[in-house]
């Protein structure tokens, strides 16, 4: 679902871009500076609004379960900064960055990865997440 905010009042816009407002912000979406404490209370809140999560059963692997999890943008600057703090402080290790339909980039994890992730996220996060999605991990775990 998208949405679209017209403004007509010139002085509004250009109010509106003084405090940091871009149009198109897909496309030119940058990180912001996080205090490392609080990075991964950010992550999961970025995470239940354009992340994913899926487990499949491999069949390379007689139906062991696999994990998958991961992030959207309309910008690769973005994620590839998410990404490169990632690897800082939550313990990942490799993910893998591509562009889908030249509309949008995704930033997917392995297993091990995903797992990290998922322990990043969730870490002294009292019930401020979306259920379904922390679910799905739990049941990943669970039955791994």
């Amino acid at each position: 679902m998208a949405y679209r905010l017209q403004i007509g009042s010139k002085k509004i816009f250009e109010d509106l871009i003084a405090l940091g407002m871009t149009s198109r912000k897909s496309n030119t979406l940058k990180l912001l500076i996080i205090p490392k404490k609080h990075f991964n209370h950010f992550v999961r809140g970025y995470f239940d609004g354009d992340g994913n999560v899926y487990i499949h059963k491999r069949k390379d692997r007689k139906g062991k379960l696999s994990l998958l999890a991961g992030f959207t943008c309309g910008s690769e600057v973005f994620l590839e900064k998410v990404f490169s703090e990632l690897k800082k402080t939550a313990n990942i290790k490799k993910g893998s960055l591509y562009c889908k339909n030249n509309t949008y980039y995704c930033l997917y994890f392995s297993t091990n990865d995903s797992v990290s992730l998922y322990n990043f996220m969730y870490n002294q996060c009292g019930d401020l997440f979306l259920l379904r999605k922390k679910e799905r991990f739990e049941k990943y775990l669970k039955n791994r």
